[in-house]
């Protein structure tokens, strides 16, 4: 393909690398996210350079998806995985990196379409520096993720500073569900241009096998009831709930009933994640759930398909979920889906039609709305086939990357011009 200035794209994710395995620490649906709207947006033409942090010295810098994608990692800090809190101040090496490799290729990028409020900073700093229009999607807002949790970090008030003045200056802000656009009006600012693209999944990937072929090829059996949760091991993500209402279930050592939690995702000791996970499991022990407990590890992108089929239920009890890929692809399963009534999850779940919503860290809720599907395998089947028709209709990154790429088009074709510097002075965001 022959590429031009023009439709030279750069998708900026300094923390989610979009070339790793889903499920390690801090990877999640932002690194899927990335990866599958810049190899669904090369397929329309564009040619995407996906920039993220090197965070290894075995790490390749370039990893070439297709002819027209690619994840490029540039050196910003120490060569070594650091939590997301702890980047902002190696930003401006990612700022030069960025722009030496462009002086490298000869080109600059007319458009960048940074993720999470790490890259919105870098999309911000590189609009003073050079003509470009900046795109950007938060992933999580801080103003609604500080509501949720006990110890507000230090690194809150940088944040919630950026998250504001991306909003107000960037020329466009994908909001991923309804119910996230209504957060940025509502608590970040009445200022800026919005416009609603959800995520999306790969309906190729995701539906193609059946429960009891999926069953088969895991060694589970077909009259076994599987509750299924698949993710990072962090306290937000709700585990905790989860396994208590498992606890709670009605089908728990009831007789010919043969009840399993399955909880699936990435660890690594003495990390974070690991340590979660490690609390995970003493909890599990604790309420002498062992026995119908298994921790798979990091699933392979090849066999999530499996475990999401082979699933009963999946169960996303998240404290706090801009959107939930996790919900789409087990929908895209066939699968039904018992949810936090939180955040997008609010949107891609539709309660008695998909699945159930729920109060978040309410296991007797949770444990309820399980057992209601568990207990009624016709209507469990019905429910997740409604699932597959709304993300056909709805959720494809097909279709995702479609809008995505008009958007790009007409905010190009509005900016023929050098755009105006933004009007906050980055220098009040690093103080």
């Amino acid at each position: 393909m022959f590429v031009t200035p023009e439709n030279r794209i750069a998708l900026i994710s300094i923390d989610g690398d979009p070339a790793i395995a889903i499920g390690q620490e801090e990877a999640g649906g932002q690194n899927v996210y990335v990866r599958q709207v810049g190899e669904a947006l090369a397929n329309l033409g564009w040619q995407v350079d996906m920039f993220t942090r090197r965070s290894s010295v075995e790490q390749p810098t370039i990893v070439q998806h297709n002819p027209c994608c690619r994840t490029i990692r540039l050196e910003a800090g120490p060569l070594e995985f650091m939590p997301r809190n702890q980047l902002f101040e190696h930003l401006p090496e990612f700022v030069c990196a960025f722009q030496d490799f462009q002086q490298r290729e000869g080109c600059q990028y007319p458009l960048v379409h940074t993720n999470y409020w790490l890259s919105a900073w870098v999309g911000m700093e590189l609009k003073q520096r050079q003509p470009l229009v900046q795109v950007h999607t938060y992933h999580s807002l801080g103003a609604v993720k500080y509501q949720t949790v006990p110890d507000v970090p230090i690194i809150a008030t940088k944040r919630l500073a950026v998250e504001k003045a991306c909003l107000e200056t960037a020329e466009r802000i994908v909001a991923t569900s309804p119910q996230e656009a209504e957060h940025m009006r509502t608590l970040v600012s009445s200022q800026g241009a919005i416009e609603m693209i959800p995520c999306g999944t790969d309906i190729e990937q995701f539906g193609t096998v059946r429960r009891l072929a999926a069953r088969q090829q895991l060694g589970i059996a077909p009259e076994t009831k599987v509750v299924f949760y698949v993710g990072r091991f962090d306290q937000r993500k709700g585990i905790e709930t989860l396994v208590r209402a498992v606890a709670l279930s009605e089908h728990r050592g009831r007789r010919g009933d043969d009840l399993r939690l399955i909880i699936g995702g990435g660890s690594r000791p003495g990390k974070s994640d690991g340590i979660e996970r490690e609390r995970i499991e003493q909890l599990v022990a604790d309420l002498d759930l062992a026995d119908l407990t298994t921790f798979p590890g990091r699933i392979e992108h090849a066999d999530l398909p499996l475990y999401y089929a082979a699933a009963d239920v999946c169960v996303v009890p998240s404290h706090y979920e801009p959107f939930g890929l996790v919900a789409i692809e087990a929908m895209a399963s066939r699968t039904p889906v018992v949810a936090s009534q939180v955040g997008g999850l609010r949107y891609t779940v539709v309660p008695g039609v998909t699945g159930f919503l729920v109060p978040p860290q309410d296991e007797v809720a949770f444990a309820t709305a399980i057992d209601r599907i568990l207990a009624l395998p016709a209507w469990r089947d019905h429910l997740g086939e409604l699932g597959r028709r709304r993300v056909k209709a709805m959720f494809s990154w097909t279709g995702v990357a479609a809008r995505l790429s008009e958007l790009y088009a007409q905010l190009l074709s509005q900016n023929t011009s050098i755009p105006q510097k933004s009007s906050q002075p980055l220098e009040i965001l690093t103080t």
